[in-house]
């Protein structure tokens, strides 16, 4: 089975590799490609796989686009981390996708799936595209975070957390109480947040309005914030975002 990968992040796309390999399925893997313009190039030189694992958000925007440039045979299984909002409407358009972080039992699933499925199929129709595309672009804001804690995952709800930061490509969430490890980029997770509750000060952390204690002039006319449990973290406001954090939290 011979299978293409589209997602822009190598963490997640060497995650996906491992647990095709701990599959029983054999696969030959054609390429990882993490831009819709090089999915683009690729399809038209390339003959169709017989199977793409696509994530929706790539390096230059997102996936669906590569549907209304170039028509796509190859059966696709979405990978995504919008576990509140874009799920529906990939349920109600019949479209195969898998939740990250992946789990080899829905890797399973899905492949089984896959194989009982007739394996050619039409491209994506320009309805069911806008509907997806919606989906992204109007979404319901997230309740709830599926989180790391020792061998397996926990959810923590929104209103728990203090910030997030990025530290050696890992994404952490901190509360009160306990930080966890979170599988999804900074910009992936804040995307998913109420912006009215959540600001990301800056490209690697994202706090919550209930978490800043005292904010406090800082170099080069950025600002400082003191926040609750801060855990040896600076949180310095961006220079460009100082003034619209300080209207957003002035709302």
């Amino acid at each position: 089975m011979k299978i293409l990968i589209i997602e822009d992040e190598p963490r997640a796309a060497r995650q996906l590799q491992n647990l095709l390999k701990k599959s029983a399925f054999n696969f030959e893997l054609l390429e990882v490609i993490d831009t819709v313009e090089d999915a683009v190039i690729w399809f038209k030189e390339n003959s169709d796989p017989d199977l793409v694992f696509m994530d929706i958000q790539l390096a230059d925007g997102l996936s669906f686009e590569i549907f209304q440039k170039i028509e796509i045979e190859a059966p696709i299984i979405f990978t995504t981390a919008f576990d509140q909002y874009a799920i529906q409407a990939f349920k109600v358009n019949s479209i195969d996708y898998l939740l990250k972080p992946i789990q080899q039992v829905d890797l399973e699933n899905a492949l089984q799936k896959f194989q009982k499925k007739n394996k050619t199929t039409t491209a994506i129709a320009p309805t069911v595209l806008k509907e997806l595309l919606n989906s992204i672009q109007t979404p319901q804001k997230r309740s709830g975070i599926l989180v790391k804690e020792g061998s397996g995952f926990v959810q923590i709800r929104t209103t728990e957390l203090l910030y997030v930061y990025s530290q050696d490509s890992i994404t952490f969430g901190v509360t009160n109480n306990k930080r966890y490890i979170i599988d999804e980029t900074i910009d992936q997770l804040f995307n998913s947040l109420d912006e009215t509750k959540f600001y990301k000060i800056n490209r690697g952390q994202i706090v919550s309005k209930f978490s800043i204690q005292k904010i406090e002039p800082y170099f080069n006319h950025r600002v400082k914030l003191a926040l609750l449990n801060p855990r040896d973290q600076e949180f310095i406001v961006s220079r460009q975002k100082t003034s619209d954090f300080k209207a957003w939290l002035n709302s």
